[in-house]
């Protein structure tokens, strides 16, 4: 009984890593085709700033959700890629500084992309083991929520100049928006979109 059990937990990761992998894969692609066109024009941008730009994202899905309308015709599937491109934007902005260059070259930016997402995705790993996978059972628009609380906390931590009492901060933040993101193309992909 126990090796059965332990089988398909085994299973049950390994599909649960293929699909991050594919979700991932879609936000990479279109993270390096905007890199390509824009370059990193995100430099410029400060935390507060790119926490805002995740923000007004969220929010117009939430709006979608509650009002069933769609007048730009945007989906929201390409809202949450891009809540996990800016949040990776962020967490790549956190380790910059003043010295490093404005524009950086696609390679390095690639690079600094893929660090900062496998960090996450191991993250995902060890907190999916530890809840036992309760995501797949959530709403879409619960996780919604819970990016918007997120979101409200790494506000509030910015408007305290990066203090905290007990907080993870900021970093980890970004970290679970990531994750909750990826979450919800999961399951849209699957076809729950509830």
């Amino acid at each position: 009984m126990f090796n059965c059990f332990y089988a398909n937990k085994i299973l049950q990761m390994t599909k649960t890593e293929e699909e991050f992998q594919t979700e991932i894969q879609a936000c990479r692609d279109l993270f390096e085709k905007k890199s390509r066109d824009y370059g990193t024009s995100w430099r410029i941008l400060r935390l507060p700033s790119l926490t805002d730009q995740i923000f007004i994202k969220a929010s117009r899905i939430r709006s979608i959700e509650e009002t069933g309308e769609n007048k730009i015709g945007d989906s929201t599937r390409g809202e949450y890629i891009a809540m996990v491109n800016y949040a990776v934007i962020a967490l790549i902005q956190m380790e910059m500084t003043d010295a490093d260059p404005e524009e950086l070259p696609l390679e390095r930016t690639m690079a600094l992309y893929d660090k900062h997402l496998q960090r996450t995705v191991r993250l995902m790993l060890d907190k999916n083991h530890d809840y036992g996978e309760a995501w797949r059972q959530m709403r879409v628009s619960s996780m919604t929520d819970l990016i918007l609380m997120k979101l409200k906390r790494i506000k509030q931590i910015e408007d305290n100049q990066g203090k905290t009492l007990v907080s993870e901060g900021v970093e980890g933040g970004y970290m679970d928006i990531i994750n909750y993101s990826l979450f919800c193309l999961i399951r849209m992909t699957e076809g729950n979109c509830e």
